[in-house]
């Protein structure tokens, strides 16, 4: 047994959402998360600098005995994942990606959306898997980074991420799609929102316990799950930590301590 930590990192808070599926499928792992607030978000940067940061979340979560990664990001998954796992070999990498197979599997329709950020809707990969995974249905990609920014400034409930959504959502509403693929890590947080606006009757899938799932393979594989019955959970951030901390916290409805990096991080 290896009761070193499961690490995370994402552009900011919405990772959180993959930390909570994990936690709920491994209750016996340590975990450490860690937010890039500082550079949020990440889908207006170009992929070097996207890669720069990753490499250097990875290196601090290796020096915090990370025993696998987890690159809970669409965005930093799409632009560096090959990357990752070419200079860091020796540790498992787990990156998230839209659930394009498991909605063309489940669409009764053969038609379905995908929120994601605007980088991920455009980008190569989902086209990819689009092509791959659904060649028989209608998908309508729909992309958007304002959504990202309001959730970490902690307006997740408010009136203009309800504005912006049906904004968002009403055409796919007239399309008569009957899946919706949340492609952003910061969007489950969003669902009761979405569902209320996309309508009872369509499937809205995320990555979380497909990752979740795909760490405790790994995990089992390798020998590595914890039987720690006193697990801990750590978080950091590249941003202000007290506003980090207000923002989780109501994010994952508990109250959590969130520490600043060291500087070589930031």
């Amino acid at each position: 047994m290896d009761t070193r930590p499961i690490a995370l990192f994402d552009s900011g808070s919405g990772g959180l959402s993959i930390w909570k599926s994990i936690v709920s499928l491994l209750p016996l792992e340590s975990t450490v998360y860690m937010g890039d607030h500082r550079y949020i978000p990440y889908s207006t940067k170009n992929v070097e600098f996207i890669q720069r940061r990753g490499k250097c979340a990875i290196q601090f979560l290796i020096s915090r005995k990370a025993k696998i990664i987890v690159v809970a990001c669409n965005t930093a998954t799409v632009a560096g994942i090959d990357y990752f796992r070419k200079i860091f070999p020796d540790i498992p990498i787990v990156g998230v990606v839209p659930v394009i197979k498991t909605a063309a599997k489940m669409s009764q329709k053969k038609k379905f959306g995908v929120l994601s950020t605007e980088r991920t809707a455009k980008s190569d990969y989902q086209k990819k898997l689009i092509r791959t995974f659904a060649s028989d249905c209608e998908v309508y990609p729909v992309g958007n980074t304002q959504l990202v920014s309001l959730i970490e400034n902690g307006e997740k409930d408010s009136v203009r991420v309800v504005e912006l959504l049906e904004k968002l959502l009403n055409p796919l509403c007239k399309k008569d799609v009957d899946v919706l693929v949340l492609g952003c890590t910061h969007f489950p947080f969003l669902r009761t929102q979405i569902q209320k606006i996309i309508g009872k009757s369509v499937l809205i899938l995320d990555s979380g316990d497909a990752v979740a799932m795909q760490v405790k393979r790994i995990l089992e594989h390798e020998n590595l799950l914890s039987d720690n019955q006193k697990p801990t959970h750590q978080f950091f951030t590249t941003g202000n930590p007290a506003k980090v901390r207000d923002v989780i916290s109501r994010l994952l409805e508990r109250g959590i301590v969130v520490k600043t990096v060291p500087d070589s991080v930031q």
